[in-house]
């Protein structure tokens, strides 16, 4: 018990206080975080829109800058992991069950509904994949790699400890070992279990969606407490026999499982019309990048409420998950250089994320075209409809319903260790019985949200736990480039000029 910091036991008893608010005043507790959510995307959706594009602006300028060569560990140490195993981890951390929930519904949904155009329009469908690219594209993975790459730096290259406070000491140095670093953990703890939590609803509500619509199972509540139940038993035993097995293998079964359903899924499908908007909305996504990250709507509230329960969304959930996503991605990547790290973080997984939207999405907007309503489905059932349309529709479900399965094992693991991580001072091998605790913690909290109002109380408190810790990366920001700016000085790490060319000597005209 030495191990366990503040942290936890004040997180624990956060988190005890919200749950018991949730099976006492359900709609009470769906109401207070809804008016919370209305107040901070109508206030602060300005705030979050710059956020996030400064991230990304800084990401890049790291990218270029001479202060990419710095390695995240000592000068001469190797990456632990392979390229392969590497991306495979952060890949199933960073985005897991949500690529699978939204892949088809999101494009499907913006078709219909979209930030501009008029709905069903030829001109919608290009919206809607451009506005999918956006939402999951490099912002998203901005705002992880601006996280992952300090606590990375300050770990590995500062020997600091692993917490979110310790990337804040070049702003306020020793005060970061008292009360002013208890706070900023747990935030950051507290954000993540919320993001966590919120996922696992997801993952849940879209299991029971699957076996409703293949099976007739019953989409309630008891289902989904089942499927908690049962995946939580899972991840609690790959959460005990650690990072470097079951995280391991699990992600990497993820991988094979999401190839395997693309695969499927781009040959039985529209191909051409696939590869034709995957390249037409890739030259739009990059057109419009600046237009639609500075878009917030101000004179029209129709555009506004869109961009509030999409985008602003969006941002919060995955500053939300950021600490989590982050702290994770940190550990996997030791060894590597700043530049190798932004660009493996921001690209590849951007670009895998394009390839599948455009693969599910046109599918789904195809099949609404040819005359099946999945508008009136439920969004979790959306993806097992499309695949009533095709050939191998049963194969299709079962791999589905199995990737969703170890996805949600797999976030939920990985948490549980980082959680485990921030709460036992920043140990990269803390407890099993910290990380068991963490993992009922994470899966009550998906049932509370699931009970008191379903995805839409899921949604209000995930824009309400990520207000606080958004002001923490901001400071992250600034403590990370304060800091490499200085070593930078040291390492004499600058662009040298180009030599120039002697001129040559004029000669008076008389000489001519």
């Amino acid at each position: 018990m030495k191990r366990i910091s503040n942290v936890f036991w004040i997180t624990i008893a956060l988190v005890a206080a919200c749950v018991a608010y949730g099976v006492i005043a359900p709609k009470s507790f769906e109401s207070v975080t809804a008016d919370m959510q209305s107040f901070i995307t109508s206030t602060f959706g300005w705030y979050y829109l710059i956020l996030v594009t400064v991230i990304v602006i800084f990401c890049v300028f790291l990218i270029f800058s001479p202060i990419g060569t710095i390695r995240l560990g000592k000068p001469d140490e190797k990456p632990e992991y392979t390229k392969g195993t590497w991306f495979a981890m952060l890949f199933s951390a960073g985005m897991g069950i949500g690529l699978v929930f939204w892949g088809a519904a999101e494009p499907l949904s913006h078709y219909l509904t979209p930030p501009l155009a008029e709905g069903g329009t030829n001109q919608a469908i290009k919206e809607s994949m451009r506005y999918t690219f956006f939402h999951w594209g490099i912002h998203a993975w901005a705002i992880y790699a601006i996280v992952a790459l300090a606590l990375a730096y300050f770990k590995f290259r500062k020997d600091e400890p692993g917490l979110i406070s310790a990337t804040l000491k070049p702003i306020f140095g020793d005060k970061v070992n008292g009360p002013l670093g208890t706070i900023i953990d747990v935030l950051a703890v507290f954000a993540t279990v919320v993001g966590v939590a919120t996922t696992l609803g997801f993952g849940a509500a879209q299991i029971n969606g699957g076996l409703s619509y293949l099976l007739g199972v019953p989409n309630n509540f008891t289902v989904q407490f089942i499927i908690i139940a049962v995946v939580t038993v899972l991840f609690m035993i790959s959460a005990w026999s650690g990072l470097s097995k079951g995280i391991k293998y699990l992600s990497n079964t993820n991988m094979v499982l999401a190839i395997g359903l693309f695969v499927l899924m781009f040959f039985i499908g529209p191909t051409l019309l696939i590869l034709n908007m995957f390249t037409d909305t890739i030259g739009a996504y990059i057109q419009n990048i600046a237009a639609m990250s500075f878009r917030i709507a101000p004179l029209n509230e129709e555009h506004r409420g869109w961009i509030n329960g999409w985008t602003i969304f969006y941002w919060a959930w995955w500053i939300s998950w950021s600490p989590f996503v982050g702290i994770f991605i940190a550990r996997v990547s030791r060894g590597r250089t700043i530049r190798e790290f932004l660009i493996g973080v921001l690209l590849l997984p951007a670009l895998v994320s394009f390839i599948w939207f455009a693969t599910f999405g046109t599918s789904a907007i195809e099949i609404q075209q040819a005359g099946t309503d999945l508008s009136s489905l439920n969004t979790e059932e959306v993806l097992f409809a499309i695949f009533n349309g095709f050939e191998w529709s049963t194969i299709l479900s079962v791999i589905a319903i199995t990737l969703i399965g170890t996805f949600f094992i797999t976030s939920a693991d990985s948490a549980t260790f980082v959680l485990g991580m921030q709460t036992t001072y920043g140990s990269l091998t803390p407890p099993n019985y910290v990380k068991l605790t963490w993992g009922l913690a994470q899966s009550t909290v998906a049932l509370i949200l699931l009970y008191s109002g379903g995805l839409q109380a899921l949604q209000n408190a995930l824009i309400v736990a990520a207000l606080p810790f958004s002001v923490i990366m901001a400071l992250m920001m600034v403590s990370l480039y304060k800091s490499l700016n200085q070593e930078k000085k040291e390492l004499g790490l600058y662009i040298k000029p180009k030599p120039r060319k002697p001129k040559e000597p004029k000669v008076p005209k008389e000489h001519m």
